[in-house]
């Protein structure tokens, strides 16, 4: 199994939600997060330019079989991407073991 943690604009959440469940990912957590990133927002406020270095984003947290990584990952990329700086990342670590509260299950058929 593997952990696939994403951060990416919110503005492609929509987006990245549909593309998942489009294959068959159709349980994933998520967060609203700000961080700091090489993206400089700029921002006008009654005529005055000011930037900010804080970006909001949003934080996906999924967890698939072995076979769902790749997959799982060109959605994100596919639907996620814009092209320019800030689209966000990804990360993928190992899974050692899921269980499933209700019923005492362990493994990968508890991720279904």
């Amino acid at each position: 199994m593997k952990k696939i943690e994403a951060i990416i604009r919110k503005s492609k959440f929509s987006a990245v939600k549909q593309a998942l469940h489009e294959k068959g990912i159709n349980f994933f957590s998520y967060w609203d997060v700000t961080g700091l990133g090489n993206e400089k927002h700029g921002h006008v406020y009654r005529g005055v330019s000011y930037s900010t270095s804080d970006i909001q984003r949003r934080y996906l947290s999924i967890v698939v079989n072995d076979d769902f990584e790749q997959i799982t990952i060109a959605a994100i990329m596919e639907a996620g991407a814009t092209g320019e700086i800030g689209d966000g990342k990804i990360f993928v670590s190992d899974v050692k073991e899921a269980y499933r509260i209700r019923t005492g299950k362990k493994g990968g058929d508890t991720l279904n």
